[in-house]
């Protein structure tokens, strides 16, 4: 096998562990971002409103990054990602009051959308595509560990120097993330497009209109119901009348089990195809919503937490994967920068539309109308999936055959 071979363990230094140290970066941060606020006096809205804006900083500059990565390519454009980001999380420490703060947590996210956007250019272009799903699952996967250890080891930093500790827990896994991908030499450079097109934003949703009306809306369906999780599930718990550390052990039983799925999922993608896994994926996923009104008990509710957890474990890096599938060779990234606002349009959305609907009935009822948003998902990719860009002409493999051969290892 010749080194530019494509195999998952190939990618190991140069997209999962750096994004794996990444990820938990990400994850000692998430949860002390209202904590924060508060700290420096914010109230309870301006918290709230505070953790959304990094959301609103990686919406804002998707579109920009995928023109960055396109002009810089994806190393270099990781290493600009991770400087922003590190100016970011310096002035999060050192911001003497809320709104300064806020204005770094956009940043934050600037930096982020530029990292996370740059590794899924660099894995659709080297992965053939009867390997991208188990690739990008795979990175999915990595994610998801990584923002589960993450607030454990930044616990730890909080308790021996205060909540600026997770800020620099993150500044410093970001940096050997990225020390590790530009130490070890790219095996696939010679894989990669010589050069990346930049195509307007307009240009993009002309030419791919049809796959933004269906696999895009499909996607942005999926996207509510992940997000809309961290709404609803809290909420309700504390209506049930459990206390944060009851709520916080739920997503901890849910992350678990989301975890233990992305490689067969993934297999599963790439033996049987997209719709294997997203159609389950909104499925269950629905189904935990739908199971929480009717939950009067930590056990209950934990119970509903798994069922979402394995739903959400189901579709692990789909919407990555989707997007690989989708993105034309010649102009990759500014294609992925607008698939991924799609997705962090319902990330951002989820919240907002149970919020929305709880102000006008019941939380109870904000939980069934977000699972009735998988009737429109899971219609799209079963009636509607267009075909991926690229899909390998070869015949799919016969049960039972040695999977060895493809390359995974």
């Amino acid at each position: 096998m010749s080194e530019a071979t494509p195999t998952l363990r190939s990618l190991t230094a140069t997209v999962y562990l750096p994004a794996l140290l990444f990820a938990i970066g990400q994850g000692a941060v998430i949860p002390i971002v209202a904590l924060t606020a508060d700290d420096l006096g914010a109230s309870a809205a301006l918290a709230g409103l505070i953790v959304a804006v990094r959301g609103i900083g990686t919406m804002a500059f998707d579109i920009p990054a995928g023109a960055l990565i396109g002009r810089l390519g994806e190393r270099r454009a990781m290493a600009l990602g991770t400087g922003i980001l590190g100016v970011a999380l310096v002035g999060c420490v050192l911001s003497p009051g809320p709104y300064v703060f806020a204005g770094f947590m956009f940043v934050m996210g600037c930096g982020w959308s530029l990292w996370l956007l740059a590794r899924l250019t660099y894995v659709s272009e080297v992965m053939p595509f009867h390997l991208r799903g188990r690739a990008l699952s795979t990175l999915g996967g990595v994610q998801r560990i990584g923002n589960f250890i993450g607030p454990f080891i930044g616990a730890v930093a909080i308790v021996a120097i205060g909540l600026d500790g997770a800020y620099l827990v993150h500044i410093a896994l970001a940096v050997a993330g990225l020390i590790v991908m530009m130490a070890v030499p790219d095996p696939h450079a010679a894989a990669q497009a010589v050069a990346h097109h930049h195509l307007p934003v307009m240009q993009i949703l002309r030419d791919h209109g049809h796959v933004f009306r269906t696999a895009g809306v499909g996607a942005t369906c999926l996207s509510v119901l992940r997000s809309s999780r961290h709404a609803i599930v809290p909420l309700w718990g504390t209506h049930i009348g459990l206390d944060a550390a009851q709520v916080s052990v739920i997503f901890g039983i849910s992350s678990a089990m989301d975890m233990t799925l992305f490689y067969p999922v993934g297999l599963l993608s790439d033996r049987l195809g997209r719709r294997a896994v997203a159609v389950p994926c909104l499925t269950i996923l629905s189904i935990g919503f739908a199971a929480v009104p009717f939950t009067d008990s930590f056990a209950q509710l934990a119970a509903a937490g798994i069922v979402m957890g394995i739903g959400n474990g189901l579709g692990s890096g789909i919407v990555m994967t989707l997007g690989a599938d989708y993105a034309p060779p010649a102009g990759r990234a500014s294609f992925l920068g607008v698939w991924r606002l799609v997705s962090d349009i319902g990330q951002a959305g989820g919240p907002l539309v149970a919020a929305g609907v709880t102000a006008v009935a019941t939380l109870g009822a904000a939980s069934g109308a977000v699972g009735l948003l998988r009737l429109l998902g899971a219609g799209v990719f079963v009636v509607a999936l267009p075909p991926p860009y690229d899909e390998d002409p070869r015949p799919a493999r016969p049960p039972g055959s040695n999977s060895s051969s493809t390359g995974l290892i």
